[in-house]
């Protein structure tokens, strides 16, 4: 079996020479050297180790030239234990994790080992950039935790995914994986779905019926959208995560649970907690590992692997490639849906195509925008954040135009729930964008 490759950058050897018989020991290759520079010019390393005392750069400016190199593994830094902000700037510029100094033998093997598993291949999970490979080496160190999870990120992104690999990858493996889409279920109906009902309770419950907290029993319950949860519910959800026992709507028998909680929003929780939305005792219970999934736009790495991806799953038998303009025009769009968003294209362009190659033209993205639309938006001096924004609203007002007005085949389209189209269109008219005058009586 091939030796995992490991790259350690540092500079002194009493240093070095204590971690080279480590790894050894414990079965990888490692190449040893001294500075930053010589370290970039390595290559196909699975593992860079990098001491925070570099001689020629700092390693933060050498985690961020690393991961602009492309096939290249993760990057870990080792810093001193006075040197707890210099860890957390270096995961903010891409290292995957950090070790303090001194540390033991056992410590640093563990998170070598935790790193390979989690750049292992991973069923419907494309992760190829440092900041989707960051993610899940958190994920998987909540995973091994039984505390509660607390998935964030835009729609689309794949919390439901991030979720099942927390649950893949922890002791509950082996149980069930209970999904709710707390959003999707009437308020009326959403009590009784989670905590079970006993015959008679309301109009129709004709029998007793298990409720998703129970069929989640020694496995994982995925709560998403959990900000859509109505005051009440959240009440009777507090108490449950808190008893650890539920009683099914009509009775008193308290049911004995065990299981994980994972919870998923699109909202920002503490302003829902600030406004009087969001029970703040809730939000604490749930928030104690909090994962954020990044929006599309900013893994860029991830798009053609997950297109391919998207590819492969859809594709009817025949071989089929992205041509090189459909590669540029897929790296350089918005995403403003997400992967949701990315999955449709796709799945559009193999419909499409008449070859096998799918070209841009095939993927139907957006280029040029009408001028009636243009002149909807308000004009003023933008950074790119608001340029990036503005290009989003633009194509979500052609779409709406394009369907004349109609909320579910637009987001359809655009690969959100009508939820978030909602939400979105409710930010541009707060945005002074008029959608009367840009789509007429449709709007």
């Amino acid at each position: 079996m091939t030796k995992v490759r490991i790259l350690l950058v540092e500079p002194k050897d009493d240093f070095a020479q204590p971690i080279i018989k480590v790894l050894e020991q414990s079965g990888y290759r490692v190449i040893h050297v001294r500075t930053g520079r010589s370290a970039l010019l390595e290559a196909n390393a699975a593992i860079t180790l990098v001491s925070s005392n570099l001689p020629d750069m700092c390693v933060r400016e050498f985690v961020h030239c690393h991961n602009k190199k492309s096939g290249i593994g993760v990057a870990i830094a080792i810093v001193e234990q006075n040197q707890g902000m210099l860890a957390a700037e270096t995961m903010k510029a891409g290292a995957t994790d950090y070790l303090l100094r001194p540390f033991e033998s056992s410590q640093l093997v563990s998170l070598l080992r935790r790193v390979e598993v989690v750049g292992k291949p991973i069923a419907n999970l494309v992760a190829e950039s440092w900041r989707s490979k960051q993610v899940l080496q958190l994920a998987h160190r909540a995973a091994c935790t039984k505390a509660s999870v607390l998935i964030t990120g835009e729609s689309g992104t794949g919390k439901e995914v991030l979720a099942r690999y927390v649950h893949q990858h922890s002791s509950r493996a082996d149980g069930p994986f209970v999904a709710v889409n707390c959003a999707a279920i009437p308020e009326s109906m959403l009590e009784a779905v989670l905590f079970g009902h006993v015959k008679g309770a309301f109009t129709g419950a004709t029998q007793s019926q298990s409720g998703k907290f129970e069929e989640a029993e020694q496995g994982t319950l995925f709560l998403d959208e959990i900000g859509e949860m109505s005051p009440s519910v959240q009440a009777k959800l507090l108490r449950v995560l808190q008893e650890r026992e539920v009683e099914r709507v009509g009775s008193h028998k308290a049911v004995q649970l065990d299981i994980r909680v994972i919870a998923a929003t699109n909202k920002d929780l503490r302003e829902e907690v600030k406004h009087g939305r969001f029970r703040e005792d809730l939000y604490y219970r749930l928030d104690v590992l909090p994962l954020h999934w990044p929006p599309l736009r900013d893994r860029s790495e991830d798009i053609l692997p997950i297109s391919q991806f998207f590819i492969n799953k859809y594709q009817d038998g025949s071989q089929c490639q992205l041509s090189h303009d459909a590669r540029a025009a897929l790296c350089q769009y918005h995403w403003p849906g997400n992967i949701r968003e990315l999955e449709n294209v796709i799945q559009r362009a193999l419909v499409m195509r008449h070859g096998d190659y799918i070209t841009a033209q095939d993927l139907m993205l957006p280029v040029d925008i009408p001028c009636s639309i243009q002149d909807s938006l308000p004009t003023h001096t933008m950074g790119h954040v608001e340029i990036k924004k503005q290009a989003e609203y633009q194509y979500i007002l052609e779409q709406l135009r394009h369907f004349g007005g109609n909320r579910t085949k637009t987001a359809n389209a655009l690969g959100v729930t009508t939820r978030a189209l909602r939400y979105k269109l409710a930010a541009m008219r707060e945005q002074g964008i008029d959608l009367q005058s840009a789509l007429g009586s449709a709007a």
